[in-house]
């Protein structure tokens, strides 16, 4: 029992790891390099790099360090153990990778022209990483902490909070950094938006079908024979016509839509349909735990 609750622990905290190494190489490589911004607490670290030349991990643990702290004071040791992995990952992949900077090892990715170009791996990079740090539970601390204190004490929104620091501090960069690097930094945060939804809601895209109907449980009965797919029924009443009915639910995958729509109408022409996107998926059939 402890051996398997162990190998649960290091399935979700292996993921974090890698996923703040990649973010702190997007960060090193790509960001700092072309003097583009980001956003919450990783953007003063940035910030103070370009105005005194501090290094981002010693910042960054320093900024997170009165964070993590008022946190597990305020939401506890179960939501906070996490973050502090996050946060500690994330100094160390730092320090790992300026020092490999530092002794030539790696070279930056550095342009005076096309910036566009780094804005866009920027963007992929942090996306990724913060992305696969989120999808296990994790976060690298900074503005997640203070969002998550604000929204337990005083109920606002953890995107609205975030967003506000953001604009805030990227924002004050205008003092050192110059208006296009703004620009392409928006390009860039963009793109981690994108890449960081893509990951957390899963690459495997399917559709829900929601389908009312007189004759459900035959369609039902000929989804799952010939498509080999498994099929809800859920009882309904018709309110305009308060007649009992039943509706058919099912998730299939992209390129089994035309199917499944054909063996519907096929069975009952005035039968209902109602199509959902589906991010993820996980069971038999999809994708197995």
């Amino acid at each position: 029992m402890k051996t398997s609750l162990w190998f649960k622990q290091i399935q979700t905290i292996v993921p974090i790891l890698v996923g703040t190494a990649i973010y702190a190489f997007g960060l090193l490589y790509f960001i700092i390099p072309n003097h583009l911004m980001e956003g919450g607490v990783t953007g003063i670290t940035v910030l103070l790099n370009y105005a005194f030349e501090i290094s981002p991990s010693i910042s960054t643990l320093v900024l997170n360090i009165p964070l993590f702290l008022v946190g597990f004071k305020i939401l506890g040791a179960r939501q906070s153990i996490y973050t502090g992995i996050g946060i500690a990952a994330l100094t160390l992949f730092l320090w790992l990778f300026e020092t490999l900077i530092d002794r030539g090892w790696i070279i930056p990715f550095q342009t005076e022209h096309d910036y566009i170009l780094a804005s866009l791996y920027a963007g992929v990079t942090l996306g990724a990483g913060l992305g696969i740090v989120f999808r296990f539970g994790g976060t690298t601390g900074g503005s997640d902490i203070i969002a998550r204190i604000l929204n337990r004490k005083f109920g606002f929104s953890m995107g609205q909070i975030i967003l506000t620091l953001d604009v805030i501090i990227i924002g004050l960069s205008l003092i050192y950094i110059e208006l296009e690097q703004i620009l392409y930094t928006l390009v860039a945060v963009f793109i981690a938006a994108r890449v960081i939804d893509f990951i957390q809601e899963g690459a495997y895209a399917a559709k829900a079908f929601t389908i009312i109907s007189d004759h459900a449980p035959e369609i039902a009965d000929r989804i799952t024979v010939e498509m080999e797919r498994g099929v809800t029924l859920i009882p309904a009443i018709g309110v305009y016509s308060k007649r009992a009915k039943h509706m058919a639910y099912c998730v299939v995958s992209r390129h089994e839509i035309r199917r499944l729509t054909g063996i519907a109408k096929s069975v009952d022409p005035r039968a209902f349909i109602i199509i959902n996107d589906v991010n993820d998926v996980h069971g038999e059939g999809f994708r197995e735990e």
